[in-house]
């Protein structure tokens, strides 16, 4: 039998250089949900393989990597003719590191920590300047939410009135699905980690939510309560567009 080769991804790609796992897995995975190709190295010379077999849209570099530092590696990249986006990652904050970066071939600059909906709309935006962006339609059951028009359209192609912060939440749990998403996670991604919001909001709105969806057994999707954590919502008929 012959092995056929898999054709390759038409997702954004992208490459994390941060020598921190948490932080890095943490942010690959969170990417991978959005709808990115993502992969990821602990230093410049564990990513310099990466980056000889394949293009990336987008490259995420934390400046204080062990061996060559992210300003280092960035210059040369460039010198080898890498014309991937660059986002960098640093802990610090002051004028001269952000023109060191800059200057070094970066096109845009984020101090840790950082609130990942922030690190998310800066990703989409340098991944849409590099000619790519991840899916904006996604279909669940019998409806359409449309990221671009911000929009969640039924079957007859009538609209549902949500809100802004309803919206929000259900794109988060959309992009999130067959996850247990704890209802800190939900605030921090929805709400924003600066506003103090009771947790059990999260259950008032995810009530509302299936209301206004007109939510049964039947609607092919569903948002599941996770007792004592939160939430998790099923796609069973609908996927990405």
């Amino acid at each position: 039998m012959t092995t056929q080769t898999p054709p390759p991804s038409t997702r954004p790609t992208i490459l994390i250089v941060e020598d921190d796992a948490n932080l890095r897995l943490g942010l690959r995975d969170n990417l991978r949900d959005e709808g990115y190709d993502v992969t990821d190295a602990p230093s410049a010379k564990e990513a310099a393989p990466h980056l000889e077999s394949r293009v990336f849209d987008l490259l995420i570099l934390d400046v204080m990597l062990p061996g060559e530092d992210g300003y280092s590696f960035c210059r040369r990249l460039r010198a080898e003719g890498v014309k991937s986006m660059v986002l960098m990652l640093t802990a610090r904050s002051l004028e001269d590191d952000l023109v060191r970066g800059f200057e070094a071939g970066a096109q845009d600059y984020l101090t840790k920590p950082y609130r990942l909906r922030e690190l998310l709309a800066r990703v989409q935006a340098l991944v849409r300047r590099a000619g790519t962006a991840p899916p904006q339609v996604v279909t669940f059951g019998t409806f359409t939410l449309d990221l671009g028009r911000r929009a969640v359209l039924r079957a007859d192609g009538g609209e549902v009135d949500l809100t802004r912060t309803e919206f929000d939440l259900l794109a988060f749990l959309l992009r999130h699905r067959d996850r247990a998403l704890p209802r800190g996670e939900i605030l921090d991604a929805v709400w924003g980690r600066d506003v103090v919001v009771d947790p059990r909001t999260v259950d008032n709105f995810v009530s509302n939510l299936k209301k206004k969806l007109g939510w049964t057994s039947t609607s092919g999707f569903t948002i599941h309560t996770l007792r004592g954590v939160g939430y998790r919502m099923e796609v069973t008929s609908g996927g990405p567009s």
